[in-house]
């Protein structure tokens, strides 16, 4: 459990530096590395959308959790919560950032490994190697959007700690086709925060988030209904 809470610590430190560095950073260098953030989060959205795509016993699923997901997000209005939130915090595009450093850090085989992991077998390595990406994503981040991208602390805490939770009560629930898929769907999702950093498409992807949440559903009622 104490590499989560490093994980968290990670974020938090990397904010700090990154927003200290951004006094001292030209705007023209501010925007060198948001299109290098943008294009790394393309990059590698579809680099692990495509690779677990090969994966996955169900080619469609990643679809109709998108879709499902996608339409939960827009009805609960996550997107004008997080602005109405973060609008008390600073006037940029903070939510934005806090939504990029949310996929970048929670997503992914490390993010959702590494707990499950930690739990079942007390290795702590996978953790411990998503700790150090994070460190060095929210520098990035934070050089662009400020330090209020510490709040991606809360749910990168959240997230690991229940999954690890999860792993701890139910050893069989948590399996390989399962991660491919949550993996599958959040490599899209990364993919499409790219292109918003990239200021190409505005694709809402705080609305997207409940799809993450759709493969573990449909692996619920699987399991319960027996199919």
């Amino acid at each position: 459990m104490y590499a989560i809470i490093i994980n968290a610590i990670a974020v938090i430190v990397g904010s700090a530096i990154g927003a200290m560095a951004r006094k001292g950073i030209r705007e023209k260098y501010i925007s060198v590395l948001n299109t290098a953030m943008g294009l790394a989060a393309l990059v590698l959205g579809v680099n692990v959308a495509m690779e677990n795509m090969q994966k996955t016993q169900y080619p469609v699923l990643f679809i109709f959790c998108l879709s499902l997901g996608g339409l939960l997000g827009t009805v609960l209005r996550f997107d004008q919560h997080l602005e109405r939130a973060t609008r008390r915090i600073s006037t940029s595009n903070l939510a934005e950032g806090i939504t990029t450093g949310v996929l970048f850090c929670c997503v992914g085989t490390l993010a959702m490994m590494g707990p499950v992991m930690s739990a079942l077998y007390d290795d702590n390595t996978y953790l411990m190697t998503a700790a150090t990406l994070n460190l060095v994503t929210m520098i990035v981040l934070a050089s662009s959007y400020g330090f209020g991208v510490a709040l991606t602390a809360i749910a990168v805490f959240a997230w690991m700690a229940s999954i690890y939770g999860i792993a701890l009560l139910s050893k069989t629930f948590i399996s390989e086709e399962l991660i491919s898929e949550v993996s599958l769907v959040g490599g899209v999702l990364i993919a499409a925060a790219g292109l918003g950093v990239l200021h190409i498409k505005d694709c809402k992807t705080i609305n997207l988030l409940p799809a993450l949440i759709m493969p573990m559903i449909f692996f619920a009622l699987k399991a319960l209904l027996g199919f």
